[in-house]
């Protein structure tokens, strides 16, 4: 049956220009589609984005979260990613590499930001109070090279940069899921925690990479996705070098308590903005 329009519009409003918009990409002027209205101005947060996609980006929830949070909060963001070619594509319904496929992962990591989207090479603690890294296996594949040498791992040139200028500056940091690996790495002696440190019957299916932070040169510290049957959300916040981390998918929980960790993450990195 032919869909029906919503009741009191008229062809002309619910029609031409749809169809126009779903022919075409925005203009760059509208590329901040995804903003809501303007408000006061908030902090300024840079999230760095790895790709579009949980095993071999950046996991798509988890960057929602984050934004939904710092809209919340009355933060300003801009997004971020380097132009560089994806380590590999997973098929995400199959969950196997597609050997034939190549992406690169600015323009992939357009998909999330709704197209406003700058290369990493331009993110400056000049413009920004705080800086966020969403999780995903881009974080281990694209951001660093942890998901194949470990302990021995290379942080891209980029992200090694804007993590050590925003440290310098003393600006706080916030990441979650596997993206601590990249502060534990560059930011020697730092505090993050990925969740507990024991597998437990599959509840912390990564738990070892609290064993590699530490090889890596950081402090893991043990922190709940949800504590005993309470409404409260654990972020560890390491007050000393502002770096701000939660579990997320970390751990196998329901969908609302990822969401409510990444909530007290972004909470904390605001609060350390002073703004």
């Amino acid at each position: 049956p032919r869909a029906q329009r919503p009741q009191g519009a008229s062809r002309a409003s619910c029609g031409p220009a749809l169809r126009t918009a779903l022919r075409r990409a925005p203009p760059a002027g509208l590329a901040s589609f995804h903003c809501s209205a303007r408000r006061r101005r908030g902090a300024r947060v840079a999230v760095v984005l790895s790709g579009c996609g949980v095993y071999d980006g950046t996991e798509i929830h988890e960057a929602s979260a984050i934004l939904v949070h710092l809209s919340r909060g009355g933060a300003e963001v801009q997004m971020y990613a380097p132009d560089i070619p994806q380590m590999h594509v997973i098929d995400h319904s199959k969950g196997q590499p597609a050997d034939a496929e190549s992406r690169n992962v600015l323009v992939e990591s357009a998909r999330i930001a709704r197209g406003k989207i700058a290369s990493l090479a331009k993110l400056t603690t000049a413009n920004h109070d705080a800086v966020i890294f969403p999780g995903g296996f881009g974080a281990a594949k694209n951001l660093s090279t942890f998901a194949v040498d470990g302990k021995d791992c290379k942080v891209n040139k980029e992200v090694e940069r804007v993590l050590k200028d925003f440290h310098k500056a003393g600006k706080p940091i916030g990441l979650c899921c596997i993206s601590p690996v990249l502060a534990a790495k560059v930011l020697s002696g730092a505090e993050v925690t990925v969740g507990h440190e024991e597998e437990e019957g599959g509840k912390w299916p990564y738990a070892g990479t609290a064993g590699a932070i530490k090889e890596l040169g950081g402090k893991h510290c043990v922190k709940e996705a949800m504590f005993s049957l309470t409404p409260f959300y654990e972020a560890h916040v390491d007050a000393k070098n502002k770096v701000v981390t939660t579990p997320a998918f970390m751990c196998e929980t329901e969908l609302h308590n990822i969401f409510d960790g990444i909530g007290a993450m972004v909470k904390n990195v605001l609060k350390l903005t002073g703004k």
